[in-house]
């Protein structure tokens, strides 16, 4: 088990599916876990060092007044574990709405801008820190008929790496997870007739990210892992 003992760790899109096994495995380590979504309370974990804060991530300067709350309260973030994300599509580019476009590159892209320009400052401030993104497969391997999510994914992917590089000067580290088809509640009911048995259990890819946060991957920098698992 990794110890994360006096870590101060935000996350976002903290429960659901994924979000709620990363902000346990975390606890589980030991850090005090600030968790954000647009509706999150305390009573979403029973435990003493799980604190709620909800926030639109869409929203800059809400993001930005976050990360200074959260500083504020605790003196440091000494990690981003960045969940928050969303899905849509199912038509090819030329039936692609606007709509459509936009919520995505808003969500998966826009989101992780807004919580990255926010939170960089105050881990450079720190002289170090841990970033680690969800990202997906198909921002590397596009699936068509997904052409804003694929993109949205490239982006954040792309956003993370320059994180990286901008940022090995003050000891931070940025990293993204890729994962195939994740095995939650709400991707079995989308798809009941899938190979389940060959989905992602969010438990790694929570482990991974603990991992990543870790004194363990202290040194493991601008990386883009892939977990297809038999995908």
């Amino acid at each position: 088990m990794m110890d994360l003992t006096n870590r101060v760790v935000l996350i976002t899109g903290a429960k659901g599916g994924l979000g709620s096994a990363v902000t346990q495995a975390f606890l589980d380590a030991g850090a005090v876990v600030v968790g954000t979504s647009r509706t999150i309370s305390a009573s979403d974990f029973a435990h003493k060092r799980f604190h709620a804060m909800p926030e639109d991530l869409a929203d800059g300067g809400a993001v930005a007044r976050l990360a200074g709350a959260v500083v504020e309260r605790f003196a440091k973030i000494d990690s981003l574990i960045h969940v928050a994300g969303g899905f849509a599509g199912g038509t090819p580019i030329h039936e692609t709405d606007d709509a459509t476009w936009d919520g995505m590159m808003n969500l998966n892209a826009g989101a992780a801008f807004h919580v990255l320009r926010a939170v960089i400052p105050h881990m450079r401030r720190a002289g170090r820190g841990s970033i680690v993104a969800i990202g997906s497969r198909a921002g590397v391997e596009p699936v068509a008929n997904l052409a804003a999510y694929n993109a949205s994914k490239a982006a954040l992917l792309s956003l993370v790496r320059t994180a990286a590089l901008e940022n090995r000067d003050a000891r931070i580290t940025a990293n993204v997870i890729l994962p195939g088809t994740i095995d939650t509640a709400s991707n079995r009911a989308s798809d009941p007739a899938g190979n389940h048995a060959q989905w992602i259990a969010p438990e790694r890819l929570a482990a991974l990210a603990l991992f990543l946060a870790s004194d363990a991957g202290a040194q493991i920098t601008g990386a883009a892992i892939p977990v297809y698992g038999f995908q």
